[in-house]
C-alpha cells in the first residue's frame, strides 16, 4: 500500500471514492451523495488543486481510501488543522488502511508552519472509527447532539482533538 498527496489528475477516481462513501454511508459526512452527485470533475479537480492536503491510499494501483486535512487560515486559528472527508472502502477495512492514512495526515500537520493540534469529527455511533482515532491519541471534547439528521433520523458528532 502507498499513501500520497492527491492532485487534480486524481479527479476521477476521487470523485468516485467520494461519492461511494457518500452514498454507502450517508450519516459519516455533512454532505450528501445528492449534493454531490452532480458536481463536474473539475470541481474535484480544483479541490485536489488546493492548499487542502487530500491523501489517498493506493492499493495495487487503485485508489481504495481518502482524507483530507485542511490548515485554519485566520490569524487567532492558525495554530490548528482539521481532518475531513476520511474513507476508506469497505472491501479494505482491517488492512490498517484507515490508519496509514491518518498518520501520514498527522505528519503532514506536524510539518506545517504553527500547527499545534488537529480537530476532527466523527459519528459517535462509528465504532470503528472512534477506536481508530482514540488508538492515534485523539481526545474528545465534545458532543454535538443530532448534529446531522437524515430524513427523520438524528446523528450525534463526537468533536475530537489531537494536541501535537
Amino acid at each position: 500500500m502507498i499513501v500520497k498527496r492527491l492532485n487534480s489528475s486524481n479527479a476521477i477516481e476521487y470523485r468516485e471514492l467520494r461519492l461511494e462513501g457518500l452514498l454507502n454511508y450517508p450519516s459519516a459526512f455533512g454532505s450528501s451523495y445528492e449534493e454531490e452527485k452532480e458536481s463536474s470533475n473539475e470541481v474535484y479537480e480544483n479541490r485536489l488543486a488546493s492548499e487542502f492536503i487530500t491523501l489517498g491510499a493506493f492499493e495495487n494501483g487503485q485508489l481504495t481510501g481518502i482524507v483530507t486535512l485542511v490548515k485554519e487560515t485566520k490569524m487567532k486559528l492558525k495554530h490548528r488543522a482539521n481532518i475531513y472527508a476520511m474513507y476508506v472502502r469497505s472491501v479494505a477495512h482491517g488492512k490498517g488502511i484507515g490508519k496509514s492514512l491518518m498518520i501520514e495526515a498527522i505528519n503532514r500537520a506536524k510539518e506545517l508552519d504553527g500547527i499545534e493540534q488537529v480537530y476532527l469529527s466523527v459519528n459517535k455511533d462509528n465504532v470503528a472509527a472512534r477506536r481508530l482515532y482514540l488508538s492515534m491519541g485523539f481526545e474528545t471534547f465534545g458532543i454535538d447532539k443530532r448534529s446531522l439528521k437524515i430524513e427523520d433520523t438524528y446523528y450525534d458528532e463526537e468533536h475530537m482533538v489531537l494536541f501535537l
